[in-house]
């Protein structure tokens, strides 16, 4: 007994002395790294340009993992960055790297608008194309906001127009006797058309080339605005493509012939010797520094995703994905509770998702707006269905020209796959105590009464988004009957229906906000960004805050998760780690 009592002693005592090992360990690193964030600053150049690369798909906003330099440059990052570097008198220019990103138009029109901004502080911006690919108008209307255009010579300039095309499924089910069941309110929610139809239905193609046609006419319009020619002109140069970069020089598309590096140097030159640093890195250099510490707050609420019931899907070493309802209801609530929080702006960029999850989040907002604070909704590529409806009560919605918004309808049903089992030799059975308990089974279709309560549900939940959207919008419900039907309009069209108060971007958006808070137009805010990051080093950067030191050693932390080791460790963490009536808006054209 003696034995084992030592035996147990040392066992803890040994426990204990490993657990202080680790515990001295981080203490020492986090001194170190401290250290080093003291000598280091931000470790930003004095004189710089800053380079930024539009060439591969930028998410509009993202949730920062524990490890927030592993976060995607997002159109957020993007207008923000651009928006404090237009302040800083170390930044003289920015050189972009534009042509195949298959950017949106709604996404090239926030790009646009963050360029301008950027250069009415003073600032140059060169973008060079070692190709516009794409047919679309959204790479080359984003690079339309460029003081210059580089493009390499011989390079292709395939900008032309809009178009769209998507995938019928009914076909294929006939032939493997699948059976596809689908309710729909009402005939241009064209998301169940992939299930049930073999080509466009008439309303679907009706909405779709008026989205089109509004998406052409508007990127016409912004490209000539910026290039300073006529629309027309721009149109007939359009009608050209595919051509060559010479081609497009000699209608004034772009404004000169080179090479990446040709254009970068020139951008280098005339930044009078400036040194490059990559956008995305400034951005997380200066985001420890507040600019406007102690002014008014604005909360930006960034939603962008399918909205599901829950929290969020990502792990904790990843960027989160997706807009969990109970994350972003405890968002609002806590953007209510803080003080210093006069308004709030709602980004919104989903194609919809869960009926319920979405009413959690609008039921949020709407006890927000009773507790005195503002709501303004800045629309972002899409913002459509269950995205329309949690910003149907905002004292503002902003959108786009080119957003996709509206698409005021449900969706629901499923496939079975019974029969097609059958054809490959498959047995399949299923045994359910309760008439509808295997009601959503894949194996055999809705019964008659099945189909009956669900057609039931999409009735009620259909007229329902109607009243709230008449209520919200203060509009005749009539109205909004004519304008919902499951139809998906841009900013500029549903402006015009009375869906959307006015078009812009973010910072449109902000100017509302500040004028219904009472915050003077000039006066400086600073953003609170939700919902709020969670994590080791989240919780680690709180304890800090208000440090200098503290801000320092999460400098050092993040120039530590850029060594290679840092990235296997991620990568290893990471790799251990829908029913029902929705609304929903996919199957749409993004380019």
């Amino acid at each position: 007994m003696v034995a084992f009592l030592r035996w147990s002693r040392n066992i803890a005592l040994g426990t204990l002395n490993g657990i202080a090992k680790v515990v001295l360990f981080v203490v020492v690193l986090i001194v170190m790294l401290a250290i080093i964030g003291m000598v280091r600053g931000d470790g930003l150049p004095d004189k710089m340009v800053l380079t930024a690369d539009l060439r591969a798909s930028m998410p509009d906003s993202s949730r920062s993992s524990a490890f927030e330099f592993s976060r995607p440059l997002t159109i957020m990052d993007f207008v923000l960055g651009l928006d404090r570097a237009s302040r800083d008198s170390r930044v003289k220019g920015l050189f972009l790297r534009v042509g195949d990103g298959d950017l949106s138009v709604p996404q090239a029109q926030e790009i646009v608008a963050a360029l301008k901004r950027f250069r009415q502080g003073g600032r140059f911006v060169v973008a060079h194309s070692q190709g516009f690919d794409s047919g679309g108008l959204g790479d080359y209307l984003a690079a339309s906001g460029a003081s210059e255009i580089w493009m390499q010579p011989k390079a292709t300039f395939a900008a032309a127009g809009a178009g769209a095309g998507t995938i019928f499924l009914k076909g294929f089910f006939d032939k493997i006797q699948a059976e596809p069941q689908m309710v729909k309110r009402a005939e241009y929610k064209s998301a169940a058309d992939l299930f049930m139809e073999k080509d466009y239905t008439d309303p679907d193609r009706e909405q779709t080339t008026a989205f089109l046609k509004s998406w052409y006419d508007t990127a016409t319009q912004g490209v000539a605005a910026e290039r300073r020619l006529q629309p027309s002109a721009i149109a007939a140069s359009f009608e050209k493509s595919p051509q060559f970069a010479e081609d497009a020089k000699a209608t004034r598309l772009i404004d000169k012939l080179g090479y990446d590096d040709d254009a970068k140097d020139s951008a280098v030159d005339r930044s009078g010797g400036a040194k490059t640093v990559a956008l995305r890195k400034y951005v997380r250099a200066v985001e420890d520094y507040p600019e406007a510490h102690g002014s008014p707050q604005i909360a930006v609420i960034q939603a962008a995703g399918e909205i599901t019931e829950g929290g969020d899907r990502g792990g904790p070493f990843d960027s989160g994905s997706g807009i969990g309802s109970d994350t972003y209801a405890t968002a609002i609530r806590e953007a209510v509770r803080n003080s210093d929080v006069k308004a709030i702006v709602l980004r919104v960029d989903s194609p919809g998702g869960s009926v319920s999850a979405s009413d959690q989040i609008l039921h949020a907002l709407q006890k927000a707006r009773r507790a005195g604070k503002p709501v303004v909704v800045s629309m972002g590529m899409l913002a459509a269905s269950g995205g329309y409806y949690i910003s149907s009560f905002a004292d503002r919605i902003v959108a786009e020209p080119g957003t996709l918004t509206g698409s005021i309808g449900v969706l629901t049903g499923k496939v079975s796959f019974g029969k097609t089992a059958g054809l490959l030799g498959i047995g399949v059975d299923q045994i359910g105590v309760g008439k509808n308990a295997l009601m959503n089974s894949a194996i055999r279709p809705y019964t008659p009464d099945q189909l009956a309560n669900l057609n039931h549900q999409a009735d009620v939940i259909y007229s329902d988004f109607l009243q709230k959207v008449a209520t919200g919008r203060k509009l005749p419900l009539a109205q909004v009957q004519s304008i919902a039907k499951g139809r998906v309009w841009t900013g500029a069209d549903a402006k015009k229906h009375g869906l959307v108060d006015e078009l812009g971007g973010f910072w449109t958006a902000v100017a509302d906000a500040k004028r219904l808070s009472g915050i003077g137009a000039g006066e400086a805010v600073s953003f609170q960004m939700y919902p709020r990051r969670t994590g080791f080093f989240t919780a680690l950067a709180s304890a800090m805050t208000g440090t200098a030191a503290g801000v320092r050693t999460m400098q050092g932390l993040a120039a530590f998760g850029e060594l290679p080791v840092a990235h296997v460790f991620r990568s290893m963490m990471a790799a251990s780690g829908q029913s029902g009536v929705q609304m929903r808006a996919t199957n749409l054209p993004m380019d």
